[in-house]
């Protein structure tokens, strides 16, 4: 009789936490349902140990270079001209850090040259500090401490 009960217990047990068997077939998506792989998201990688080249230290993409260089100027507010300098190497992506900047937001950069680069802005103080993506961006030589004109969206 113990048996039986055990028996019963383990059953009703296995049953109830679906471990006797599949409930059905797996979903699957119907035959005419476009698989769209996802948009590659903006990766941002730290430099490799032992980097001591711009090349090496700069992890941005040539795809990322030029649509940095290529962002539409759909800015709205001029936030000032400002004297930058190379900022540390080691954090990657395009952005610019100031105290011309109040609260992080989207921006960009322009040289006397012309030359333009979009930016992630942050808020700093002291001197305006650029990243190196973004200077390589520009075409500015890493000594250089170009006057740029800052903008927000």
């Amino acid at each position: 009789m113990k048996q039986v009960l055990l028996f019963g217990f383990v059953t009703v047990g296995l049953a109830s936490c679906g471990a006797l068997g599949p409930r059905g077939p797996a979903p699957i998506a119907p035959p005419d349902v476009e698989i769209v792989a996802p948009v590659e998201p903006t990766v941002v990688l730290p430099p490799p140990p032992g980097a001591n080249t711009a090349e090496a230290l700069d992890t941005t993409t040539e795809a990322q270079r030029a649509a940095a260089v290529a962002a539409p100027v759909t800015l709205t507010r001029e936030l000032g001209k400002t004297t930058v300098a190379l900022g540390s190497p080691i954090e990657p992506w395009f952005w610019l850090r100031s105290p011309l900047v109040a609260a992080p937001a989207k921006g960009k950069v322009v040289t006397v040259g012309g030359a333009s680069v979009a930016v992630d802005l942050q808020p700093g103080s002291g001197g305006s500090l650029l990243s190196l993506p973004a200077y390589r961006a520009l075409g500015l030589s890493l000594t250089d401490l170009p006057e740029v004109t800052v903008f927000a969206e």
